[in-house]
């Protein structure tokens, strides 16, 4: 294999560019790389982007601009594991922005990807092997659209 790990292709229709730039100024560790246009041997006006290379929080991506046939949905999410409380707050504002806030941590961006803006610690609080504990946390976090640390950890105390 020529290179490591995976790119994941986001499929757009025309906003590839605009999303990868989104993207970019969010997470840290970002860039928006080589963006490929439409010749005159495409199917897209010449000259539009066909496909844009970014990186976002040091994943690589590329944004492909193939029209309105497909849009994103629930079935694929990308997490983000957040140290603190500053940390959730920071991409639930942001991603949430023009997009659509869900239950239990998720949001949808403006673009229609989905997000998991999940605190560190939760997985280790949810899959604790005091069912009490676990329970407890869950319940917690059932009822958050986005997760408040000090409240799941409050719930996972017993307090």
């Amino acid at each position: 294999m020529a290179t490591k790990g995976f790119t994941t292709c986001l499929w757009f229709d025309g906003q590839a560019e605009e999303a990868a730039n989104y993207y970019a100024s969010i997470f840290k560790d970002s860039k928006v790389g080589r963006i490929v246009r439409h010749t005159e041997a495409g199917s897209g006006p010449v000259g539009s982007v066909l496909t844009v290379e970014f990186e976002a929080n040091g994943q690589k991506f590329v944004g492909l601009n193939g029209g309105p046939l497909f849009t994103f949905n629930e079935s694929i999410s990308f997490q983000i594991h957040c140290d603190n409380q500053d940390e959730v707050d920071h991409y639930w504002r942001l991603l949430s922005e023009g997009g659509a806030e869900s239950d239990c941590g998720w949001v949808k961006d403006r673009y229609g990807v989905f997000w998991q803006v999940v605190p560190s610690g939760l997985i280790d609080m949810i899959s604790d092997p005091d069912p009490e504990k676990a329970g407890r946390t869950m319940e917690a976090m059932l009822s958050m659209h986005k997760l408040d640390i000090a409240a799941l950890e409050k719930a996972y105390a017993g307090e």
